[in-house]
C-alpha cells in the first residue's frame, strides 16, 4: 500500500478562498411563500399535534415552549397551550420535542435490501435478529441514516464488474448476498420499503467505485479508468448521492494514490458535496494522514469531513491536543472542515482489514486461496511485527488482547472473546487462529478494537466542529454497542452527566449542523414548513442501554419518534409504520 503522496505546499490566493460556513450561524427568519403552510387560523384539523413540550429546534438556539403541528408531513410551530385541534395529540408535558436526529456515518447500505438469505441469525431466526438491527437506530431517535461511509456502499459499477463486486459487498456488509448497483438510481430502488423503519442517504464509496471499474488490483489507475471512475461518481451524484466516501484503510481504497482521490473529490465539488474520508491511519500516522485530507480538500476545493475522528493505538493516544487545532487552523485558512465522532473507546470493523494490505491484494477469494499457506502465515507475523510502509497496522499498534470477535455467524461461540483468548484456548498463536477463522467463515468476519483513551474520545466529542454518528456496523452477532446506543450515550452520559455540552448544543450537533453539512433540505430542524421528522424524549432520563454484552438493547428515555409524519415510535415501543423512504440529495 502506498503512503500519501503529497505535492509542494501551495496557498491559494485569497480571492480563491471560499468562505467557510459558521459552525453555528445565526437563525434566519422564517419567510413564508406560496408553497408554505398556510398560518396558523385556529380551524385547522393537524394529523398529529406534540402539545405542551420544550423545544429543542436543531439550530442551537435556546430551548422554548412550543406546541407542534404535522400535517401532510410537515411541521408547524405554534404558540404553546391554544386550542390546537389534531387527528391524534401527543402530551409532550415535561419533555423536549428536538428534530429527530441524522447518524452521519453508518454502513447499514444493505439492511433494508431486497436480498433473500436463510442462514440462522444468533439468538433466534435470522429475520428477528435483522429486525432488531433495523429498530435499533429508530428507538433512540434515528429518523435519517447516511450510508456509504469508508469507501464502501453498493454502488455504482460498470456492468461486467457487478458478479465480482457481489462477494467483495457479501463481506463488507456480512447480511448474505446482497447485488450490487450500477448507480445511485439502483440502489435505491433496491431499497425495500417494507424493511425501511428510517429515511436513508448514500455517499458513493471510493473503494466500491474503484472495484467497480479496475477490480482490486493494487496499481495506479490508468488515465481511462480514472476517466470512468469520475463518470460513474458525477451521474451518481447527479441522481442524489450524498457525497463521496473513502476508506484509506481497506482494499482497494487504499491502493490509491493522492492524486486519484483529487480527482474524485473535484467532480464531488463541482455538486457542492463533501469529500467524507476515513484517513489512510488512525494510529501512528494519524497527523500524516490528517494533512493528506486536508491537501485533498484544498486542491480539490470539496467541502472535508473527517468521519469517526480518532487517535488510535498506544502510540497515537493523546494526538487529539494536536489534530484538533489542526482541523481548527484549517477552517481559518479557508478549508470546510468538519468531523464525527463517535462516543465510545473501541471501533469495529470487518477482520480481514487488520491483515496486511498485500495478503488483501485481488479481493477476498484471493485473500481466502493465500490465507492456507504456512509461508504466507509467516509473512503475516513478520508484516505485523515489523509494520509496512503506508499500513496502519492495528495490531501492531495494539495487540491480539485488544480484538474481539463481534460476528462470525457459523462459530457464535466465539463471538464476544478476545482473539488472544481464543487462539490460547486452542494452543496456536493469534494469527493461526485469524487465518483459520477466515477460513472457516468464508471471510466473513466482524470484530471489536479497543484501542482508544476516554481523553482522546472527550476531546472530539467536545470539540465544536464535530457531529455526531453511530458508524454502525448493523449485522447479527454481538455488534458494537454503538449502533443502538450511540445518541442516548451523547445526550445522557455525556451531556447531561458530564457537562460536555448544553442540549441544544447536543441536538444541534446531531440534526441541524449534519442536516446543512450533507445538504439535507427541509430536515434537522424544526421550523414551519421542515420535514415531519421529530423525537420527544425525557432529558432528565435519556441514558443508554446497550453493552457489549447486550447490544441491542433499547435506551431509556425515548418517548415518542415520528418519522416522515407518522408515529414509528409510541411509549417507546414500534408502531408498525414504515414510513422510511430513500433520500435524495439534489
Amino acid at each position: 500500500m502506498r503512503g500519501p503522496v503529497l505535492p509542494p505546499e501551495r496557498t491559494p490566493a485569497p480571492s480563491a478562498r471560499r468562505p467557510v460556513p459558521p459552525v453555528h450561524p445565526p437563525v434566519p427568519p422564517v419567510r413564508r411563500t406560496g408553497g408554505d403552510p398556510a398560518p396558523y387560523s385556529g380551524r385547522t384539523v393537524h394529523d398529529l399535534l406534540l402539545r405542551g413540550g420544550t423545544l429543542v429546534d436543531g439550530t442551537g438556539a435556546p430551548r422554548r415552549a412550543a406546541d407542534v403541528a404535522v400535517t401532510d408531513g410537515r411541521v408547524t410551530v405554534l404558540p404553546p397551550g391554544g386550542r390546537h385541534e389534531a387527528a391524534e395529540t401527543v402530551d409532550a408535558s415535561g419533555q423536549v420535542v428536538a428534530p429527530g436526529f441524522i447518524d452521519v456515518h453508518t454502513h447499514s447500505d444493505a439492511l433494508a435490501a431486497h436480498h433473500e438469505d436463510h442462514r440462522p441469525g444468533v439468538g433466534g431466526p435470522r429475520e428477528e435478529a435483522m429486525a432488531a438491527l433495523r429498530l435499533a437506530p429508530l428507538l433512540q431517535g434515528v429518523t435519517t441514516e447516511i450510508a456509504g461511509n469508508c469507501g464502501s456502499s453498493l454502488f455504482p459499477a460498470l456492468p461486467e464488474r457487478l458478479p465480482r463486486l457481489a462477494e467483495h459487498l457479501r463481506v463488507v456488509f456480512g447480511l448474505g448476498p446482497v447485488p450490487p448497483a450500477e448507480d445511485f438510481e439502483a440502489f435505491a430502488a433496491g431499497q425495500d420499503p417494507a424493511r425501511r423503519r428510517t429515511h436513508i442517504a448514500s455517499l458513493v464509496g471510493h473503494g466500491t467505485l474503484r472495484a467497480g471499474v479496475l477490480g482490486f488490483a493494487d496499481r495506479p489507475a490508468t488515465d481511462a479508468e480514472l476517466r470512468a471512475m469520475c463518470a460513474l461518481l458525477d451521474r451518481s451524484l447527479a441522481q442524489g448521492a450524498a457525497g463521496l466516501s473513502t476508506g484509506l484503510i481497506y482494499p482497494p481504497g487504499g491502493y490509491a494514490d493522492t492524486g486519484e482521490l483529487v480527482a474524485l473529490a473535484e467532480v464531488a465539488a463541482r455538486h457542492g458535496k463533501p469529500y467524507v474520508t476515513h484517513l489512510r491511519d488512525e494510529m501512528s500516522q494519524v497527523e500524516r494522514a490528517l494533512e493528506e485530507a486536508l491537501e485533498i480538500a484544498r486542491r480539490s476545493g470539496a467541502a472535508l469531513q473527517i468521519s469517526h475522528h480518532k487517535t488510535a493505538g498506544r502510540q497515537a493516544w493523546g494526538a487529539t491536543l494536536r489534530t484538533l487545532p489542526r482541523l481548527e487552523r484549517a477552517r481559518a485558512e479557508g478549508i470546510d472542515v468538519l468531523c464525527d465522532v463517535y462516543p465510545y473507546t473501541a471501533g469495529s470493523t470487518v477482520l480481514h482489514a487488520l491483515l496486511p494490505p498485500w495478503v488483501n491484494e485481488g479481493g477476498i477469494r484471493a485473500l481466502l486461496e493465500r490465507l492456507p499457506g504456512p509461508e504466507v502465515r509467516d509473512r503475516i507475523r513478520r508484516s505485523i511485527a515489523e509494520g509496512v510502509d503506508g499500513w496502519e497496522n492495528t495490531v501492531g499498534n495494539g495487540g491480539w488482547d485488544l480484538i474481539s470477535v463481534a460476528a462470525a455467524p457459523r462459530h457464535p461461540s466465539a463471538e464476544g472473546r478476545r482473539i488472544a483468548d481464543l487462539a490460547g484456548s486452542r494452543g496456536v498463536d493469534p494469527v493461526e487462529y485469524v487465518c483459520d477463522l477466515l477460513l472457516a467463515e468464508d471471510g466473513e468476519v466482524t470484530i471489536i478494537s479497543h484501542s482508544m483513551r476516554e481523553d482522546d474520545v472527550r476531546r472530539v466529542l467536545a470539540s465544536p466542529l464535530a457531529m455526531i454518528g453511530s458508524d454502525g456496523v448493523p449485522k447479527p452477532g454481538r455488534p458494537h454497542p454503538r449502533w443502538a446506543g450511540s445518541f442516548a450515550r451523547v445526550i445522557g452520559h455525556y451531556g447531561r452527566d458530564q457537562g460536555l455540552f448544553t442540549l441544544e448544543e447536543a441536538v444541534h450537533r446531531m440534526t441541524g449542523l449534519p442536516a446543512r453539512r450533507f445538504g439535507l433540505t427541509g430536515r434537522g430542524t424544526v421550523r414551519d414548513g421542515d420535514r415531519a421528522d421529530l423525537v420527544v424524549l425525557d432529558p432528565d432520563a435519556v441514558r443508554d442501554g446497550a453493552t457489549f454484552d447486550r447490544p441491542l438493547l433499547a435506551p431509556e428515555g425515548i418517548g415518542t419518534v415520528v418519522v416522515a409524519g407518522r408515529v414509528a415510535v409510541r411509549a417507546g415501543r414500534p408502531t408498525r409504520e414504515r414510513a422510511g423512504e430513500v433520500v435524495r440529495v439534489v
